[in-house]
């Protein structure tokens, strides 16, 4: 197994998992290459992805997220709004859990228990690494120490979005949600925190630290990164979401079944029962589940549901 890369692909996927404990988003790959040939974004009108499934008396809508996106950015509008309001339920990936359930799961998979500390388990380079670019973001060495390497490696590629100007309470779930709320729409979620922390805390330790090494090395392309991924959302351009979230995972059959394919498979599981019964729903899921040859609406192809493209 090539660590460097699959320290790579995880690294994206830890992103999504710290949106309710950091308020961050997905964080691309700084080693993926850009297109030659971009698809500009119009941020007073970004048209985001959405595809729709449908039969006589159900409508599913697939909507792609980014977990974390700059103010300015205009997308909540034209067929995304539309089709948002005519949904009675909103389902996402998860329901964030109450903040005492939260600290206790933190505190049995992301903490360290027994007094041990973060810096016992590196080397001397590692932890001169990990303390000097953690300084560089404000963060003492000491803030982390407790923490396991996986959950280091997602405080500090968090880090960099505020500064930058990403805000989680302009990301599509925040917006979604909260447009739910206001219009009194049932809001679902398809996995827990629990499941979505078990992605990753139960990861080999070496693994684990090689993470934190990577994001600890690619803080400096955290701008140009953000940057790119806001822009393929927003413009629609699937095909380098798939390159910008799933690439290197391919590499990793494992990873990859547990974190993508696996997961894609349940929620068109959900959604093909859900074709069973009338009415609308709006469901958001990140981006990267909806791109690439086992996404969920391939999923649902080859079960014989033909799932469109929405073009607005």
């Amino acid at each position: 197994m090539n660590i460097k890369r699959v320290a790579s692909a995880f690294r994206k996927r830890f992103m999504r998992l710290a949106a309710p404990l950091a308020g961050i988003g997905l964080l691309a790959s700084p080693s993926v290459a850009m297109a030659e040939d971009v698809v500009e974004l119009d941020r007073s009108d970004a048209d985001p992805a959405l595809w729709k499934l449908s039969d006589d008396d159900t409508t599913v809508w697939l909507f792609g997220t980014m977990h974390a996106l700059k103010p300015d950015l205009v997308w909540f509008d034209d067929a995304v709004s539309e089709a948002f309001s005519g949904s009675e339920e909103l389902v996402i990936e998860m329901l964030e859990p109450d903040m005492a359930t939260m600290q206790q799961v933190v505190g049995s998979s992301a903490l360290y228990a027994d007094g041990s500390t973060l810096s016992e388990r590196l080397s001397a380079e590692q932890r001169t690494l990990v303390a000097e670019s953690a300084a560089t973001l404000g963060i003492p060495m000491q803030a982390i120490d407790r923490m396991k390497p996986w959950f280091a490696a997602v405080t500090l590629s968090a880090a960099p979005l505020a500064k930058l100007g990403y805000d989680p309470k302009s990301g599509a779930e925040a917006v979604l949600q909260g447009s739910a709320r206001e219009q009194g729409k049932t809001i679902k979620g398809l996995e827990t925190f629990e499941q979505q922390m078990g992605f990753f805390s139960s990861l080999p330790e070496e693994q684990q630290i090689a993470f934190l090494m990577e994001s600890a090395s690619s803080l400096a392309e955290a701008e140009e990164v953000y940057a790119e991924s806001e822009r393929a959302w927003g413009a629609g351009d699937i095909a380098a979401t798939e390159k910008l979230i799933n690439d290197g995972l391919e590499e990793t059959p494992d990873v990859y079944d547990v974190l993508i394919a696996r997961r894609n498979r349940n929620w068109a599981d959900w959604i093909e029962q859900r074709m069973g019964q009338p009415g609308n729903v709006f469901v958001a899921v990140g981006a990267g589940h909806l791109a690439g040859p086992d996404s969920v609406q391939a999923v649902l192809a080859q079960r014989g549901l033909t799932v469109q493209r929405v073009e607005y």
